[in-house]
This record gives structure tokens, sequence and C-alpha cells, in this order.
């Protein structure tokens, strides 16, 4: 599936009706994908939520039509915010100055904001079809339509509650090897809803509290990435590496996808995989696992 593609024709139809009332799912619809797969590959491909693209376009539209003379009013109801005020609270978030100040400081110039996009890493997945498993350990509620569900998952598991959730984990499922998984899964409809869960993989639930949460993850073929290497050794924090695996997953549905002879299987759920490559190491590594069939 050539997701530039469908990412292009999204962001034509936006622009063809920026004017209207959009939602996620008008969009998704227009372009033939659910709700929740087309809002987190638009997340991946874009770096911001489909509603955060609409709202960023219609404060650049509109902060041209400022020197067309109309009044910030007028201008505020024709591209759907729903008072000035709010209007004026979103164009200062984005460009630093109020409607008013924002005339002034530019002097009948515009320019709209460049976007800096960080090249994709060149990467040969390897294809595994992989034995249904299960899955159990810590969740959080979530939504893939508003940009939420992005989380750093290192802080996740050392802060959450205040408890070191990995090591608890580790303790009461006693899994037969080391290795997290990171897993999204919706919810089944068009809200966007999901749960992101944090687990490792065990033989059966026996031994899963009423605070864990399971999933049996089903037979698939996938297309494996490994993260291009960094240095966390001395990162605590590991940002590096979370820009890594954020742009391995750009890569995958910006790049990969249009150039292969796959496309991705939703009935399947995709997840990330952690093990002894992930910690505090020079060559740090994760995998994604992304489940495909072929065109």
């Amino acid at each position: 599936m050539n997701y530039s593609k469908s990412i292009s024709k999204c962001i034509e139809f936006i622009e063809k009706n920026i004017k209207m009332d959009l939602t996620p799912e008008i969009i998704a619809r227009e372009c033939g994908y659910s709700t929740f797969h087309f809002s987190r590959v638009f997340n991946i491909n874009q770096g911001m939520t489909l509603m955060d693209y609409v709202k960023k376009r219609r404060l650049a539209l509109a902060a041209i039509d400022l020197f067309s003379g109309k009044k910030i009013i007028d201008i505020a109801l024709e591209y759907s915010f729903d008072t000035h005020n709010g209007f004026s609270k979103a164009f200062k978030k984005e460009y630093g100055f109020s409607p008013t100040e924002y005339l002034k400081r530019m002097d009948g110039y515009f320019d709209e904001k460049s976007i800096l996009k960080i090249g994709g890493y060149i990467m040969n997945p390897v294809i595994l079809k992989k034995s249904a498993f299960k899955v159990a350990g810590y969740g959080i509620k979530t939504n893939v339509t508003n940009g939420n569900y992005t989380k750093d998952i290192a802080s996740f598991w050392s802060n959450y509650d205040g408890e070191n959730l990995e090591s608890k984990m580790y303790e009461i499922l006693n899994p037969p090897k080391h290795g997290e998984v990171g897993l999204c899964v919706s919810s089944n409809d068009e809200s966007g809803d999901a749960i992101y869960l944090l687990g490792v993989i065990v033989d059966d639930f026996t031994k899963v509290t009423d605070d864990m949460i399971s999933v049996d993850v089903p037979e698939a073929t996938y297309a494996i990435f490994t993260t291009p290497p960094v240095d966390t050794s001395n990162d605590i924090e590991q940002k590096e590496f979370a820009n890594i695996i954020k742009e391995t997953w750009k890569y995958i549905f910006e790049d990969w996808f249009k150039d292969s002879k796959y496309r991705f299987d939703e009935s399947k759920l995709d997840f990330e995989f952690y093990d002894e490559r992930c910690h505090g190491r020079k060559d740090t590594v994760m995998d994604i696992y992304i489940p495909v069939v072929e065109r």
C-alpha cells in the first residue's frame, strides 16, 4: 500500500474542505481507512495528529487572510473557530503574537513556516511468520486521534503510580524469557480509543493480576525492522533512542510500504519489542513488528 499517496490524498481533501466541519472520522473515511489505523499512519508520517494538522493549516490560511482587511471575528468563524478569543489564543500559541500584533509585526509580509523533516533510514526488514502468543502487563487508556498515545516508555515504566512497573511485572509474571512488548489495541470503533500495553510474553494468563491487561496476539506474517543503533550509555532519558524509534515508524509507512510488495494487515496487531539490546548500550536497538500481506 502506498501510504504516501494516501497521505497526499488526505491533505488534498483537507485543503479543499478546510472551512468545513472536519473530523478524524470524516477524513479517514474519505481516504478509505478506519479512523484508528489512518490516525496512527498520519501521525507517524507527519509528526502530528490529523486535527493538529487541520488546525495548523487553518491558522496559516487565516494569517494570510488577516492582510485582506477582513475582521478578525469573521476570519475566526470562517475557519471554524467558535469565538474571537479562542482563535486569538490558538493564533498566539502558533505564531507567538495575537492576530493584531502579528499584523503590525509582519507589516504586510507573510512567509509560511518551513517544516523540518528528518531523513529516514534505509532498512531491509526480515519477513517472518510468527505463531500466536500471549502478552500480559500494564496498560494506559489513550486515543490515537488526539496525539496522546505516544508515550515515553522508560519514564512510564519507572514512574507510573510511583512504582517501578517493569520490576513488579517480572516478579509477578515470571516470564520464560526477558523482553518487553509494546502494543496499541484498538477499541474497534471509530472513536480512536485504545489501550497502550507494555507487557511480557507469557505461556498463559494464570498469574495476571486485576490491575494488569492481557492480550492474545494472533498468528501473523511480520516485516521486522531493527532500529539504527544509538549510544544510550550516558542518556538516562533515552531521548535520542525515542527519536530513532519515531523516525523508524515514519520510514516504514512513508517510504518502505510504497516500494515493497506488501500492504499493512489491519486484521493483525503491530508491536514493538525491547530486550537486553536496549538497555544502556553504545549500540542500543529495538525491533518493530509490522503485520503484512502480499498485495
